[in-house]
């Protein structure tokens, strides 16, 4: 029976397998550099589950495995799907304000405020 890689080990798998530096996964998942360190040590921090989910699509490994060390590291070919998009979330308080509103208008209103938001944005670069 193999025993299971404790969490630190798997994240500084997850981390050279992806070819990444320390800093680099931490400018994809949105914290200091120290924090991917403190990750990969044996006695120090946790990430949080939304920065594990992070680390698991930056690094492309399942996020099954970075967070229990169970099934496989890298999804199958055919078989891979992500667990969430993050871009299918809000980005910041503007938009999580705008989604709640939306939310509470009835769906043929919610088709019109849609289109009316696709002609305003069609007026500006994409980021």
């Amino acid at each position: 029976m193999t025993s299971v890689l404790p969490l630190c080990d798997r994240i500084r798998r997850a981390r050279t397998l992806s070819r990444m530096s320390q800093q680099a996964l931490a400018e994809a998942v949105g914290v200091q550099r120290g924090a991917v360190a403190q990750w990969e040590r044996t006695h120090g921090s946790h990430p949080s589950m939304h920065h594990l989910v992070e680390i698991a699509i930056a690094t492309g490994v399942c996020l099954e495995w970075l967070g229990t060390g169970r099934g496989p590291i890298h999804p199958a070919e055919d078989s891979w799907t992500p667990a969430v998009n993050i871009g299918d979330y809000a980005h910041d308080d503007i938009e999580a304000q705008c989604l709640a509103s939306l939310r509470r208008i009835p769906s043929r209103v919610r088709e019109q405020v849609a289109g009316i938001i696709g002609l305003v944005a069609a007026n500006y670069p994409k980021e």
